[in-house]
Parts: C-alpha cells; sequence; structure tokens
C-alpha cells in the first residue's frame, strides 16, 4: 500500500499493491482490494467494500449517507465489484433497512464516467456504462451490459434491461426491456441494439429471435399481457424469449411503448 497525505482509518482494510492518492479519506469500516488506485480527494465512508483493479478518481464519494427520508442512521453498504472504473465527482449511496435490501450495488467490468449518481440500493450489473450526468434514483436496476446515455435521469425503482442502449438526455419513467433501443420524450422503444448485440457475439438468428418477440408485443395491436401470451404461445422457446418475457411480466412499473417510425422494419 502506498499513500501520502491521507488520512486512512488504521482499521480499514487495504489489499496489496494500491495507491491512496493525496488527501483522500478511507474510513474505519472499508475493504478495498488489490491494485486499486484512489485518487485525490476521494472519499470513501464508512460500509464500503470494493474489490480488485478498480479506480476511483478524483473527488468521488462513495458510501455517503441515502438522501433518503426513511434513512435512521442504520448500517447499511455499498460493495463494488472487479475491474470498476468511478470516474470524477461520482457519488454512490449506502443502502437502506426500509427498502429490505439495505446494500448499493456495482457489478464488475463497470464503468461510470464523471458527476454519475448512483442514489441508494440500486443494483447495477456487469459491464454497464453510466455516461457522465447520468442520475439513477433510489432502488433502480441497470442490467448487464446496459449503456445509458449522458444526463439521463431514471425514475425510482426503474429497471433497464440487459444489452440496452438508451440516448443521452433520456427520463426514464417506465422500465426498458432487454436487448431495446430506446430515446425520445416521453423514452420510447425504437428498435433493438443490433449493432451492441452483434458486437457482443449474438448471432443473425438470435437477433432475429429477439425481433419475433418484440414484433408481437409492439406492432400485433394487442395489450402488453396480450401480446406476451401470443408470444409464448406462438414462438420457440429461446432464451432470448424467455429473458424478454420475464421482463415484462415482472415489470411493476410498467414498460415503454413503441415509438412511432422509431422501430424496424
Amino acid at each position: 500500500m502506498e499513500y501520502k497525505n491521507a488520512i486512512v482509518h488504521p482499521n480499514a482494510k487495504i489489499g496489496n499493491n494500491v495507491i491512496i492518492s493525496p488527501f483522500a479519506t478511507i474510513a474505519e469500516h472499508v475493504e478495498i482490494g488489490d491494485n486499486c488506485w484512489i485518487g485525490p480527494g476521494t472519499a470513501i465512508n464508512d460500509f464500503v467494500k470494493i474489490g480488485n483493479n478498480c479506480k476511483i478518481f478524483n473527488g468521488a464519494i462513495i458510501g455517503g449517507i441515502p438522501q433518503d427520508l426513511k434513512f435512521k442512521g442504520e448500517e447499511s453498504y455499498v460493495e463494488i465489484g472487479n475491474n470498476v472504473m468511478i470516474r470524477e465527482f461520482c457519488t454512490i449511496s449506502r443502502g437502506t433497512a426500509a427498502s429490505g435490501k439495505n446494500v448499493t450495488k456495482i457489478g464488475n467490468d463497470t464503468f461510470l464516467m464523471a458527476y454519475v449518481h448512483v442514489a441508494h440500493d440500486c443494483k447495477i450489473g456487469n459491464h454497464v456504462i453510466l455516461v457522465s450526468y447520468t442520475g439513477l434514483a433510489g432502488e433502480t436496476d441497470v442490467d448487464d451490459w446496459a449503456i445509458i446515455g449522458g444526463a439521463s435521469v431514471a425514475h425510482q425503482f426503474s429497471r433497464i434491461g440487459t444489452h440496452v442502449m438508451l440516448s443521452g438526455c433520456s427520463k426514464i419513467k417506465r422500465d426498458v426491456p432487454p436487448y431495446a433501443l430506446a430515446g425520445g420524450d416521453p423514452l420510447r422503444f425504437g428498435g433493438i441494439n443490433r449493432v451492441g448485440l452483434k458486437r457482443r457475439g449474438f448471432t443473425d438468428e438470435q437477433l432475429n429471435r429477439i425481433w419475433d418477440v418484440y414484433r408481437i408485443i409492439y406492432q400485433s395491436g394487442l395489450n402488453p399481457t396480450a401480446a406476451c401470451k401470443k408470444a409464448e404461445e406462438e414462438l420457440p422457446d429461446s432464451e432470448e424469449k424467455r429473458t424478454i418475457l420475464d421482463f415484462f411480466n415482472s415489470s411493476e412499473r410498467g414498460v415503454i411503448r413503441f415509438g412511432k417510425g422509431g422501430a424496424e422494419d
């Protein structure tokens, strides 16, 4: 461990080959894994656990008290995975007991750009990218491989599905289904994220299966419940179909609607 002119509590658990830059503050109940770099002026507060190979840049505040009036000072947590990059002035709040979760989680290989805010009890998956100035309200879930464009905001309890690509300045008031491209105001489904999915190794057959499900959901003229039932009955079973239908069937806020002129043929 290397640090100079930083404040590191002697009881903090610091891994091997960790560099803590000047004026960083590390609280008592903190665990930092191996090969991490903690930038100048960073504050890592109590009850934060950080994995290996993470970089946290200048002025980030990790484990701040939740901005939630239901928080009563209880012990709650932030858990950050491996290979995570957190850029300048990001803020990540601890969980709350009132949510029943008590922890805010950031998965592996995730990238939070400058000024991102992750509120209490959010769950961010693996390989997620949150572009600068994005703000996630409490208990928002972002599934693996999702990308949220800059200056976007998510209503509390929202969910963004796996492999989603959202445009900048998105207002996320409803859930965004897996594999989707979405944008506009109000936020609308605009097709599937073909470019991103191909880059991640999805085959044309998989892409066609995804679009077959969405063609029924968004173009059959049925309400979402009936459309999902039709897709369930008429399309062969596949991992892609199951992922989409499970998402729709478990949504509590409702799923974004189809955008005129934005979907594929």
